[in-house]
């Protein structure tokens, strides 16, 4: 009678549990990537978020990760040279993903990503917790050993390429 009592009690508690636990979470507002696309060093700048149409005609016209909009162009002691600096487009499971930088005074102080995976729900969800946190991770490491976002491991990745080559830029 005792051994029914406990199994029965372990049922209900598993069962509790298991209705308990949350397996998603459900979107903000319609505008949860308005303010992905940009960070800099103290501000989030609102930005539009890529339509895939956009990210196709920017993807044929930055991804061969050409400088733009560059200052003197003067070399500071970390290397980097003012001016701002698109990585090329590093391709992922979900979609490329392109890193546009900003440097001034030879430290990076903009972060923009003008081409992520947003096609769908999921990929929105992602990136939307993961971009602000590896543009921030940018700033303040000011290199692209950022860590890595768990659950968005694509993206960080695709991420970190793209980092690199805009860094490389930079320095070259």
């Amino acid at each position: 009678m005792k051994r029914i009592v406990y199994a029965v009690m372990a049922t209900v508690t598993g069962l509790v549990l298991l209705f308990s636990y949350r397996t998603s979470v459900a979107p903000d507002s319609a505008g949860a990537l308005s303010d992905v696309a940009s960070v800099s060093t103290g501000t989030t700048a609102a930005a539009p978020a890529p339509t895939p149409s956009a990210s196709s005609s920017s993807s044929s016209s930055s991804a061969s990760g050409s400088s733009s909009s560059g200052a003197a162009g003067q070399t500071t002691s970390r290397g980097l040279r003012d001016g701002t600096y698109t990585g090329s487009s590093a391709n992922t499971r979900y979609g490329p993903v392109q890193v546009q930088i900003t440097v001034s005074g030879g430290s990076i102080t903009d972060v923009q990503v003008p081409e992520y995976p947003s096609s769908n729900g999921r990929d929105q969800q992602i990136n939307s917790r993961a971009l602000p946190t590896l543009m921030q991770e940018t700033i303040q490491a000011q290199s692209a050993q950022v860590d890595m976002v768990s659950g968005a491991t694509y993206t960080s990745t695709g991420y970190r390429t793209s980092l690199q080559s805009a860094l490389d830029q930079a320095r070259s």
